[in-house]
């Protein structure tokens, strides 16, 4: 999994799934709309030609770009450093993809063409849509918690950037404030509760109704490393052949509860205009993932 070409990834990450999915076992809540409907704006940078195009010309292969891309607004931390802030990747492969993509691109490189890549793709695809106030609002919701980085390492390298000049790109820079805002908070639970990287992943899959280890898989983790976290598990009673016991359904509603409290703030500084802000994100995700820039898989959307 070490050499992954955007070809491959396309095919991989961004094909329809076989068979049509059931919906999500997600809670519906207001926070996790918000959430899914920036999504496919927030990883645009993941997932764009237009990105991965300008990864390639300064060597990096997808794997490479993607590390590197998302942890160069941290700055040039050590690998551990990266591994801690991913969370729920095997630590060999973050690590060593890290170190080869930080010899082959500088800092600036990378952070140039992961803005670039984004504001271009989202101009393609939402043409001259008005997110000047969407921004506004994503941006009164983001400040509301921008102080406070204590344990939000992701969301705090994103802080330290300047905002894009590009209206499309402080869309684009918004949506991912938002949502490495709420990951970092999501894994903090997830530790708190006892969990490992992996089995924040076996956990999750559960939750969301995927095949148990179809996602940890995508995350670099060997089918031995996989049985260990499950039978570790099955151990501790949260985990059973039907799936989620019931003490493991109430861990992880747990862990769900403590991350969208950590978002209320994020709401509360919105308003009564996030369901309007929810509906206009749904609309131009739709279109992002319509334009093969977004993974049109359902449970991948919602797996974070």
């Amino acid at each position: 999994m070490r050499d992954v070409d955007y070809a491959t990834a396309r095919t991989v990450f961004l094909s329809p799934p076989a068979d049509p999915r059931p919906p999500s076992r997600l809670p519906d809540t207001p926070a996790r709309r918000l959430r899914d409907a920036a999504e496919p704006l927030a990883t645009i940078s993941f997932w764009s030609r237009s990105v991965n195009e300008r990864y390639a010309a300064l060597g990096l292969d997808f794997l490479t770009g993607y590390v590197w891309g998302r942890a160069a607004p941290m700055g040039e931390p050590s690998a551990p450093v990266v591994v801690a802030a991913f969370g729920v990747f095997e630590p060999g492969l973050i690590g060593s993809l890290y170190d080869q993509a930080r010899g082959v691109a500088s800092r600036e490189q990378v952070l140039a063409a992961r803005e670039e890549g984004s504001v271009d793709s989202l101009r393609a695809l939402l043409g001259g849509a008005d997110v000047t106030d969407a921004v506004a609002l994503l941006r009164r919701g983001t400040d509301a918690v921008a102080g406070d980085l204590a344990g939000r390492p992701l969301f705090a390298g994103l802080v330290s950037l300047p905002w894009p000049t590009d209206p499309l790109g402080q869309l684009w820079h918004a949506t991912a404030l938002l949502r490495e805002y709420r990951g970092d908070v999501h894994q903090a639970a997830n530790v708190a509760a006892g969990l490992t990287g992996l089995q924040m992943n076996l956990v999750t899959e559960h939750w969301v109704g995927w095949e148990p280890t179809a996602y940890a898989a995508t995350r670099g983790w060997s089918p031995e490393a996989m049985a260990a976290a499950a039978g570790d598990l099955a151990r501790r009673g949260l985990v059973s052949d039907a799936g989620l016991t019931g003490e493991g359904s109430r861990l992880r509603a747990g862990i769900e509860e403590q991350t969208e409290a950590a978002m209320a703030p994020v709401l509360d500084a919105i308003g009564p205009a996030l369901p309007e802000l929810t509906a206009r994100l749904d609309e131009w995700s739709a279109m992002v993932t319509a334009g093969g820039e977004a993974p049109p898989d359902p449970y991948k959307r919602t797996s974070g």
